[in-house]
């Protein structure tokens, strides 16, 4: 659940980008259209190291309640290749919106200006 749930928050800030039209219709709505992380995508040395609380009692049976929590750590992703950025361009680094797309992040490695959102 940790892993899993880091990957696909790595993938909201990197990949997923939901592009609608001019009526607001939702065009990227299947895997066909829709970006979402694989195993390509995951670092070869991934690591993940727990607490070590085996005798955990404060929680419903025992539980370490980490099903969702570990999404929110994709934020780091963006967090870090926000500073890389910043070290080639600063300027550029600091208007780079979620998700931080590769078209995107090539985008702001170059000095062409951004595409206008849709």
């Amino acid at each position: 659940q940790v892993s899993g749930a880091f990957i696909q928050g790595m993938g909201w800030v990197t990949c997923e980008k939901l592009v609608y039209n001019d009526q607001g219709v939702l065009l990227s709505h299947s895997p066909t259209t829709y970006k979402i992380p694989n195993i390509q995508d995951v670092p070869r040395n991934f690591n993940i190291r727990l607490l070590d609380n085996p005798h955990n009692t404060g929680n419903v049976r025992g539980s370490k309640a980490v099903g969702e929590p570990p999404l929110l750590l994709g934020l780091s992703v963006w967090a870090a290749i926000k500073n890389a950025l910043a070290y080639v361009n600063p300027a550029q680094a600091q208007q780079l919106k979620l998700p931080a797309t590769a078209e995107d992040i090539l985008v702001h490695l170059s000095d062409v200006p951004a595409p206008a959102q849709v």
